[in-house]
């Protein structure tokens, strides 16, 4: 199954954890809007983290979605683990395994995030029992 659609997302700096200020580390708070066949909502935690390297950095992420996907109401986990080698991004996005709850139970599948002219936009590619 395919669903597409947009998104709005808010970042919030969140407080460093005690001893990592040194480190290059971050943690941000994740609110997001989704529309399109997927209309929800979520929450999450993202961490990051720098490098002395100019355009080298990664991150990952832990996200609740809750709404309906393509009309089945329910929730699912997203995973994020994304990379930045010297300018050049990879990402995978993914449903974590049995975080499906109600009409989503069983759901599996991938979100790839495509961000044009400050638009974000998702592609999931997905399966449902």
């Amino acid at each position: 199954m395919h669903a597409r659609g947009t998104f709005d997302v808010k970042l919030s700096p969140q407080p460093a954890a005690p001893g990592t200020e040194g480190a290059q580390l971050g943690r941000l708070s994740i609110d997001k809007r989704f529309q399109g066949d997927l209309e929800a909502t979520s929450l999450g935690e993202m961490l990051s983290a720098g490098t002395e390297v100019p355009g080298s950095a990664g991150y990952v992420a832990i996200e609740r979605v809750n709404g309906a996907l393509h009309g089945r109401q329910g929730s699912f986990v997203l995973m994020h683990y994304g990379l930045m080698e010297r300018g050049t991004p990879s990402l995978r996005v993914s449903v974590v395994p049995d975080s499906g709850t109600a009409e989503l139970v069983g759901l599996k599948g991938e979100l790839a995030i495509r961000i044009e002219q400050g638009r974000h936009e998702y592609a999931f590619e997905y399966e449902l029992p």
